[in-house]
């Protein structure tokens, strides 16, 4: 085989190669067969000659367009990421808040003491938890702390797991939904009641229309009358837990323990931004029954005991609803014994009948 005579008996010239090897370079010539001898001398001469193809050689780098562009796409996704912070800095905060120091660690046990004092501040609009423990409790459902689930009882672990969620969702539709807030009868919370609970179901029936020291729908859920009150914001500070054991004929007993924070203001504030924080704390015994020992209906529970302590919900007859006393609906000498309503470490009830009495808050 000749010079210049390729395998097929081709023939190509130094100039018909040279001109192929800086084409291929670019990306836009077919390759031919396999070259000759004489075609690889051109290509070795052509990357030893300073000047001649050495651009086009250094620019074929798969992995250099691959760096550069995952530093565009870097760069893009910084600018978004700070456009982002700029317009709405108050998610982002929220996003990254299991890494700020100030925010409570999830409760898994009672405490031990009350939280420190805060910093004499007013609530505002803005921030209407301001100058409380509540500003660094989690928002809504996750400040209920739930348990791991084992088996218990007539139930697997499972099933335990799946009860202790719908005891959870009892007191997010109970305490924690916008419309029983405003108002609505809870009607999510209610199906999950064991409906031949008889003395639940009689306190249901007449709570809403006829409220009574007995019978009254705030014993169960949270209420506030929208002609009065009106919510701050779209955010209720919840702090507490759940526990378990077995209870009677190997049923799973769930004790809820949860303290809600309202900020609520005049429905009519004509100018007056006046924010209250009506301050809840409920406990909750539960009953997820055996169906073959007691009657019941699946996915509900009974209710075994009920009690809560309030601040700032308002004192006199039931209305059904939480009256959060507001300038000069404040009593001048408030009577009634003093709680600090932030103070998780005692007892609800402190071993009295609770709910039915006005308690004086050492702090709000």
């Amino acid at each position: 085989m000749g010079a210049g005579t390729e395998p097929d008996g081709s023939s190509r010239s130094d100039e018909e190669w040279e001109r192929f090897l800086r084409e291929s370079v670019a990306g836009v010539a077919d390759a031919p067969k396999e070259p000759s001898a004489r075609a690889r001398d051109v290509a070795k001469r052509l990357r030893a000659e300073p000047g001649r193809g050495s651009e086009g050689w250094r620019s074929y780098t798969p992995a250099r367009p691959k760096r550069r562009t995952g530093w565009y796409v870097a760069g893009l996704l910084a600018s978004l990421v700070l456009l982002v912070v700029a317009l709405a800095p108050g998610p982002i905060v929220d996003l990254f808040a299991g890494a700020d120091s100030s925010a409570s660690a999830a409760e898994t046990a009672r405490p031990t003491q009350a939280p420190p004092a805060d910093a004499a501040q007013r609530p505002t609009v803005e921030e209407p938890f301001r100058g409380s423990p509540a500003a660094s409790w989690a928002s809504g459902a996750a400040g209920i702390t739930v348990p791991k689930a084992e088996a218990v009882g007539w139930m697997s672990a499972a099933e335990v797991k799946r009860a202790l969620a719908r005891s959870r969702d009892f007191l997010v539709v109970s305490g924690l939904d916008r419309g029983v807030l405003r108002g609505e009868r809870p009607e999510k919370a209610i199906a999950l009641i064991n409906p031949h609970q008889k003395d639940v179901q009689d306190l249901l029936k007449t709570a809403f229309r006829t409220p009574s020291e007995k019978n009254d729908p705030l014993l169960l859920f949270s209420r506030f009358q929208p002609s009065r009150t009106h919510l701050v914001g779209d955010v209720v500070k919840t702090r507490g837990r759940l526990t378990y054991r077995e209870g009677e004929r190997g049923a799973l007993q769930v004790t809820a323990d949860v303290t809600f924070v309202y900020p609520v203001t005049r429905a009519d504030t004509g100018g007056d931004d006046e924010i209250v924080r009506t301050i809840v704390r409920r406990e909750l015994v539960l009953s997820w029954d055996d169906p073959a020992k007691v009657i019941t209906e699946p996915g509900t529970f009974s209710i075994v005991s009920y009690k809560y302590d309030m601040t700032n919900g308002g004192c006199g007859a039931p209305t059904g609803y939480f009256t959060p006393p507001f300038g000069t609906d404040r009593p001048a000498d408030e009577a009634g014994a003093e709680v600090d309503p932030y103070d998780r470490s005692v007892p609800v009830g402190r071993g009295e009948s609770s709910g039915d009495e006005c308690r004086r808050a050492t702090r709000s």
